[in-house]
């Protein structure tokens, strides 16, 4: 049996994106097969609750790096699944080299930025990981920049039991809604978002999510006197998908992504997205699914064209959802198995190569 550790969080309703693409899966890994350790300071998934083979270390107010870390060396796990880049992982990166540990680093990226970022630990993890893979084409070509080796592509997949298509006398009855939904950071540009919500006041444009931005983007929409704006705040899983299917367009105007999971949530409740190309996301497709721009300029017309153009729209949304059937967590979880078997050999490897 192998041992899987990710500094990852078991919690139900823990909404981050990494933690979610774990819970994925993890819930569909071969409980015969891997043995997986987790963190957890609240109530877990109930899937990962229920699996076999499955252990959550208690994350506490103080003193998680030294007693996971102490874990990790009374109990080495074949592979360091997904690490992220606070001090567990640093100081985890360090005692491997030095003690000549045994356990595989298998190390995904999935955050954009990266050739401006100081990001020494991630950095330092794909340079010295066993495998590496990144959740999009683009980012897996910046990977490679950065000094990763036969970096693969996987996906994220889509969770079915929130994101799909609503029915269409439902969408008849929701009016004409612009949904986005992301952490109201700068670079997620939720301030665009009301812009645009001044120049349609027929409109709804509905923003979910919190963040240090909101109070400035609340703000702005009473000085722009854009009635025609709502703040939902933050959403579980469920409720944004509700929001979703009725919305007719997804708004995501954000300047710095790597492959936003929200994208494809989107897409597979039949909603045309608009997003910017730089970091070419590939859950949408340029024209067909929705409608991708290089500059606030574009990305406003791009949402004109699509409001104005019902025909558009329908065309779009079905197309949507077809091209989201193609992310499945299945396929993504044996992806993630075969690299993590093929990453413990590798690492064996290496080991006997630099030690014999």
């Amino acid at each position: 049996m192998i041992t899987v550790f990710t500094p990852s969080f078991a919690d139900d309703e823990n909404t981050n994106a990494q933690n979610l693409t774990v819970k994925e899966v993890v819930a569909r890994m071969d409980p015969q097969r891997f043995r997986v350790v987790l963190l957890g300071s609240r109530a877990p998934d109930p899937r990962i609750a229920a699996r076999l083979n499955t252990r959550i270390l208690k994350w506490r107010s103080r003193g998680n790096t030294a007693r996971v870390l102490w874990h990790l060396l009374t109990h080495p796990p074949d592979v360091y699944f997904f690490p992220r880049e606070g001090p567990l992982d640093a100081a985890f990166l360090a005692v491997r080299r030095r003690l000549r540990l045994k356990t595989a680093l298998v190390t995904y990226v999935v955050s954009g930025g990266l050739e401006k970022d100081n990001r020494p630990i991630l950095f330092r993890a794909i340079r010295e990981c066993d495998a590496v893979a990144a959740n999009s084409r683009g980012m897996s070509k910046t990977v490679e920049t950065l000094g990763g080796k036969d970096v693969r592509t996987v996906y994220d997949g889509i969770d079915r039991r929130y994101y799909y298509p609503g029915s269409k006398a439902a969408d008849a009855l929701t009016g004409n809604r612009v949904l986005f939904a992301g952490s109201f950071r700068r670079y997620k540009r939720a301030d665009l978002v009301v812009r645009e919500a001044a120049k349609f006041p027929h409109w709804e444009f509905r923003l979910a999510g919190m963040g240090e931005e909101e109070g400035a983007c609340r703000k702005l929409a009473r000085e722009e006197n854009c009635k025609n704006v709502h703040f939902v705040g933050h959403l579980t899983a469920a409720q944004l998908g509700d929001e979703m299917r009725r919305a007719q367009l997804f708004f995501f105007p954000s300047e710095i992504e790597g492959h936003p999971q929200v994208l494809g949530q989107a897409a597979a409740c039949g909603l045309p997205c608009i997003a910017r190309s730089s970091y070419d996301p590939d859950n949408v497709v340029n024209g067909v699914t929705g409608l991708l721009a290089d500059t606030d300029e574009e990305l406003g017309a791009a949402l004109r064209r699509l409001i104005e153009d019902a025909d558009l729209r329908g065309r779009m949304s079905q197309a949507a959802i077809d091209h989201a059937a193609k992310f499945e967590w299945d396929e993504v979880t044996r992806q993630w198995s075969e690299i993590m078997e093929k990453a413990i050999i590798e690492r064996q490897n290496l080991l006997r190569q630099r030690f014999s």
